[in-house]
C-alpha cells in the first residue's frame, strides 16, 4: 500500500447506519485520518450537520483539511490524541453529540509514508510515532528494539502482538542488534521462526503491531477515550467503534458490556454481535478484511 492508493474507508455504510446521522446533528470522528467517514458524515448531515474531527497525526490533519474544505464552517479539525479528543468537543462548544466514531489503527498514509517506519513493506527508519512532532512523544520504534531486555521484548511481542513466538523473536532481535530499519527488523523476524506455507500474514506483522501499540499507547489512550465519551454523548447519541486487531475490540467489548448493564447502565448495546465487512467490501478494499465494528446508544 502507498501514499498513492486511494483512501477508502472501511465499512462505511454500516457506520453511518449505526450512528445515525441527521441533518443538523454534531458529531465527533476522533479519529478522522484522511477523512472519509468525515465527508459522509458531513454530507448525510445537511445541510447544516456540524463535524469536530481529532487526530494525533499532522501529516492526517493536513490531509483531511484539504478533503474537508468544501464543508466550510460545518468541520473543525484539531490536533489530538485520541484520550483528548472529548475534551476537544468540550473546548470547541460542540457537545453535547449526537454521535462519535472512532476508527482505530493506521491508514494508507502511515503506512504508505516509508520515513514513517510502519510498515515492513519498504525499507525505512524505525520512528512508528503517530505524533512525529509532539515533543512529549519521545519514544520510538528503534529505543525499544535496541535497548530493551529480551524478556521486556518478548512480553511486548506475546501480550500486544499475541504472537507464542516471541521469545524467540525477541532473542534473535537482541543478537542482531544494531537494528536501524523496518526491513531489516523484518528479515531477523524471518530467519528466527520462517515463513508458515500458504499463510497471508507476514511473520513480521504482529511484532509490528506490538511496537506500534507500545510507541503510540494506543491501547491506554483507547480505554481513556471510552472511559470520558458518555460525558460527551447526549441521551440518545451514538458510539462507533471500529478496530482492527482482538486487544482492541476486546477493550471495547468489555467497555460496552459493563456499562450496558448492571443497575444504573449508561449505555444500551446496538452490536450484541460483533459487526464485521461484507465479502464485497473485503474483494474491493483488503484491508477491511480484520475490520470489526461494535455500536452503542447513550441511554
Amino acid at each position: 500500500m502507498t501514499s498513492s492508493s486511494p483512501h477508502i474507508p472501511v465499512m462505511l455504510d454500516e457506520a453511518l447506519a449505526m450512528l445515525d446521522v441527521k441533518p443538523g446533528g454534531r458529531y465527533l470522528d476522533a479519529t478522522v485520518g484522511l477523512g472519509g467517514h468525515a465527508e459522509a458524515i458531513l454530507r448525510a448531515s445537511q445541510p447544516d450537520g456540524r463535524l469536530l474531527g481529532t487526530d494525533a497525526d499532522p501529516d492526517a490533519l493536513a490531509a483531511s483539511t484539504q478533503r474537508l474544505e468544501p464543508f466550510g464552517e460545518r468541520v473543525l479539525l484539531r490536533r489530538a490524541w485520541l484520550d483528548a479528543a472529548p475534551e476537544a468537543a468540550v473546548d470547541a462548544a460542540m457537545a453535547p453529540l449526537d454521535g462519535v466514531l472512532c476508527d482505530l489503527g493506521v491508514s494508507s498514509l502511515q503506512l504508505g509514508n516509508q520515513a514513517r517506519g510502519f510498515s515492513f513493506q519498504s525499507e525505512g527508519p524505525l520512528d512508528m510515532r503517530l505524533g512525529p512532532q509532539d515533543e512529549a512523544q519521545t519514544l520510538t520504534a528503534h529505543q525499544i528494539i535496541n535497548q530493551w531486555s529480551s524478556d521486556d521484548l518478548a512480553d511486548l511481542i506475546h501480550d500486544y502482538g499475541e504472537e507464542h513466538r516471541s521469545r524467540r523473536i525477541a532473542r534473535a532481535i537482541v543478537r542482531q542488534r544494531p537494528i536501524e530499519t523496518t526491513t531489516q527488523l523484518a528479515q531477523v523476524v524471518v530467519d528466527a521462526v520462517g515463513i508458515r506455507p500458504g499463510s497471508r500474514v507476514h511473520p513480521a506483522t504482529r511484532v509490528f503491531q506490538a511496537i506500534r501499540l507500545e510507541v503510540n499507547r494506543e491501547l491506554e489512550h483507547l480505554a481513556d477515550f471510552l472511559s470520558q465519551v458518555r460525558g460527551v454523548l447526549r441521551i440518545g447519541g451514538r458510539l462507533v467503534v471500529i478496530a482492527f486487531h482482538s486487544l482492541e475490540d476486546r477493550i471495547v467489548k468489555r467497555f460496552l458490556r459493563d456499562h450496558s448493564s448492571g443497575s444504573s447502565p449508561v449505555f444500551r448495546t446496538l452490536t450484541r454481535r460483533v459487526m464485521r465487512p461484507s465479502d464485497a467490501e473485503i474483494e474491493r478494499n483488503p484491508r477491511a478484511r480484520s475490520a470489526r465494528l461494535r455500536a452503542a446508544e447513550a441511554i
